[in-house]
């Protein structure tokens, strides 16, 4: 999935594809593979052996960098995808929560958003 995501985006890129009047379409692609390397974050740790606990603390204390900008923020986002203060089975309900409901649905209605945008202005090249 990440290979092909990566081979469509550089076609689009050598063709010119997010340049106008095809911005939005380039945005909605963009969050299209976020959405797909946060499939990858969320799905790995949902073995839950000991790959996945590490997987998720470190995925998890990336945030804690946004207490250089903006001081709480990111030990707020910590505990609120942590579910607690450190990683255990709270976390372990919400990554399979966000990869099996929310990830799907917010796929869905960008993935329907990017065709629609590629149907009203074409594809470039």
């Amino acid at each position: 999935m990440v290979l092909s995501l990566v081979l469509h985006i550089s076609r689009v890129y050598l063709t010119g594809g997010f340049k106008k009047p095809r911005e939005l379409t380039w945005i909605s692609g963009v969050l299209l593979a976020v959405l797909t390397v946060s499939f990858g974050v969320t799905g790995y740790s949902l073995p839950w052996d000991q790959v996945g606990y590490w997987a998720a603390k470190i995925v998890t204390s990336v945030p804690e960098a946004l207490n250089d900008l903006l001081d709480g923020v990111g030990t707020s986002v910590v505990i609120l995808l942590r579910g607690g203060f450190s990683v255990g089975q709270t976390t372990l309900s919400r990554f399979y929560a966000i990869h099996t409901l929310v990830l799907p649905v917010v796929l869905l209605a960008v993935l329907l958003l990017h065709f629609i945008l590629l149907r009203k202005q074409g594809i470039s090249g």
